[in-house]
């Protein structure tokens, strides 16, 4: 027995779940059955990861149909497991046994099967449809679940957009195809015109995927609006599949990189980071909120990826596949964290409708254990010891600070400005989830059906426990795991297994020691508190009682910040004053920051693009006279051409 019947059992499993939960009957047994599919994927995946072998075909250049796992595809058919089987238990009391919520349920599964379908994929015809089919499924299912005209509309942004800049995919692969490079790094020559063809348009292509700045808008637009369980897997799993692409393009398959490049992946994560987590900070809508935060983790995830490319041009070995593990870690990081905030943001929705921070609190008291795992994944993107957040972020910086060391003026430049960004992006992650914690679990409710919300059921409870208690584990043991990842640097030599971190020359990170001394303090904190209980009275300030209009709100947090960031964010006012018999009455105020790379770029675009298509509807006439004169001019332009050289 291999690691690879666990994988096939699971396929069958979710595949024979989907099939189930397309009747009433079945619903929840189908869900249950694609539940532990993604269970025993995980098991196989993990386990081809640790035992460091292959099963199935190699990879091949030829368009004939493969399919194979290694190590790396272990890693991530693990996440995808793991992640796939707490959505799918959540999905079991989230959906109801409707047309509707069965439809989903049967996507779900199906959509798990296309992402695997991507990893195991060894040829690059399987890999396109496999990556074509994983944009699709996903919009089938916000359109299932929402039918209004702004879900159409955000559908037809999100396709347009990432198949528009899949383009880059589609080259980046069939370039390689040609060369006969897919799997054999050794037919690329550093610094040819075809290598960084293929690094620029699997960047634009792969990145476009991964929700990476400025091709991220789509991001925060469809995965706030998909169901929970789909929002979790779109955000904690198919855009980490696309750095499983970039993985495979630009660190196995195109060999050593010019330093250029390496530079640029270390800008385009910089910019992401800082640029998600700024309007992460904004935000006023959970989901939304959380989706931003993804476009910021992708941006820490890519400067590992950055750091390991500048540190393999410069022979720098060791630290390059240490920084390449970073980002697998905290690839697999994010995946928990994140599944396990939007399967929580999910359940809130459940309880209380909406999802405006300023119209929640105090759910902690009325929903304890998903407010409780919902607090720890907050920690834990936000970075805070001694969870698996923290852990990766560590790493990645450490590998940031030998960029420097190790390069020239231009990329050790570019290491320093990683670093400053990695720095800032961890401080406003910090603030942004005091200001959600805050404002989503403790305080007094604001609404009247938020001080009667109940907790979640037992299945979609379990979900989100389980993936809390993965990132204490992944926190305080990062070691059994850590050492996997280095070695799959094509590089790499054996790593041994320890619990904490150990890194050559930084003091390394006895994740479990700094347990312990958090313990004891929060215990002796506990024990300085006593027996004394406050007594309940009310908030005054300014001589007024505070009611709920005059609680603090999501602008009060970041106020301080927008003023910094004016200049760059451009926030927009309105304030209608009411007067009546020269006293005012009434003074409304809203202010909101706009997504300048929405406003400023891709609207402008895609309105010329609408004026473009609506003039060239013209040349339709519907009249075959005028079709057959386009095909004379036509024949007669390449005439003319050919004539003068222009074509041969």
């Amino acid at each position: 027995m291999t690691f690879a019947v666990p994988v096939l059992l699971g396929v069958g499993a979710v595949g024979a779940g989907s099939l189930a939960a397309v009747a009433r009957r079945t619903f929840a047994s189908g869900l249950w059955l694609q539940a532990v599919g993604c269970g025993l994927i995980a098991v196989g995946g993990l386990w081809s990861l640790a035992a460091g072998e292959v099963a199935g075909n190699a990879f091949t250049s030829a368009f004939d149909p493969r399919i194979g796992i290694d190590g790396l595809s272990g890693l991530f058919l693990g996440v995808l497991g793991v992640c796939g089987a707490a959505a799918l238990v959540f999905a079991v009391r989230y959906l109801e046994p409707s047309g509707r919520g069965r439809a989903i349920a049967s996507l779900t599964g199906l959509f798990v099967l296309v992402q695997l379908l991507v990893l195991v994929a060894r040829d690059p015809l399987t890999f396109l449809v496999g990556w074509e089919a994983m944009t699709l499924v996903p919009a089938a299912v916000i359109l299932v679940g929402r039918a209004d005209e702004a879900a159409r509309r955000t559908v037809f942004f999100y396709v347009a957009l990432t198949h528009l800049a899949g383009v880059g995919t589609w080259v980046a692969v069939l370039l390689l195809a040609r060369e006969g490079a897919i799997g054999d790094a050794s037919v690329m020559t550093s610094g040819s015109g075809v290598q960084i063809a293929v690094a620029l348009a699997a960047l634009v292509g792969m990145g476009a995927k991964a929700g990476l700045m400025p091709l991220h808008v789509w991001l925060p637009l469809a995965h706030p609006i998909a169901p929970a369980p789909v929002s979790a897997l779109m955000s904690g799993v198919m855009i980490k599949i696309a750095i499983y692409g970039l993985v495979r393009v630009l660190v196995e398959w195109l060999g050593v990189l010019p330093e250029w490049l390496g530079v640029l992946v270390l800008g385009l994560g910089a910019l992401s980071a800082v640029g998600g987590v700024v309007y992460a900070l904004f935000q006023h809508e959970l989901k939304r909120l959380l989706a931003f935060h993804s476009v910021e983790n992708i941006g820490i995830i890519v400067l590992g990826l950055g750091a390991c490319l500048v540190l393999r041009t410069r022979g720098a070995d060791e630290w390059a596949a240490f920084a390449l593990a970073a980002a697998l870690l905290h690839t697999v990081n994010h995946a928990l964290f994140k599944s396990l905030l939007f399967l929580g943001a999910g359940s809130f929705e459940r309880a209380v409708g909406a999802l405006e921070l300023d119209r929640l609190g105090g759910l902690i008291r009325r929903m304890p254990w998903t407010g409780a795992a919902f607090l720890v994944g907050a920690a834990a993107i936000a970075g805070l010891p001694p969870l698996n957040g923290f852990v990766s972020e560590w790493v990645t910086l450490q590998g940031l600070l030998r960029v420097p060391m190790y390069g020239g003026v231009a990329d050790g430049t570019a290491g320093a400005i990683g670093l400053a960004a990695l720095a800032a992006t961890a401080a406003l992650a910090a603030l942004c989830f005091v200001k959600v914690v805050g404002l989503v679990l403790l305080g007094p409710p604001r609404r009247d059906v938020v001080a009667h919300a109940e907790e979640a059921p037992v299945p979609m409870r379990a979900a989100v426990v389980g993936l809390a208690a993965g990132c204490v584990v992944l926190g305080l043991a990062p070691g059994l795991l850590f050492g996997s990842l280095v070695e799959l640097a094509p590089w790499a030599e054996d790593t041994p297994t320890t619990v904490g971190l150990e890194l050559p020359g930084t003091g390394s990170l006895p994740t479990g020691a700094i347990a312990l001394v958090l313990a004891a303090l929060v215990a002796a904190l506990v024990a300085l508190q006593g027996r004394r209980v406050a007594a309940p009275a009310p908030t005054w300030a300014c001589g007024q009682r505070v009611e709920r209009s005059l609680d603090w709100t999501s602008a009060g947090f970041t106020k301080p910040l927008r003023l910094v960031l004016e200049n760059v964010l451009r926030p927009e006012r309105e304030i209608v004053v009411r007067a009546e018999g020269g006293i005012v009455q009434e003074v409304t105020y809203e202010g909101r920051v706009p997504h300048l790379f929405e406003d400023r770029l891709y609207r402008p675009v895609t309105a010329l693009a609408m004026w473009g298509a609506h003039h060239a509807r013209r040349t339709q006439s519907g009249r075959l006279g005028t079709y057959v004169g386009y095909l004379i001019a036509l024949v007669l332009a390449v005439l003319a051409a050919a004539k003068l050289g222009v074509i041969g």
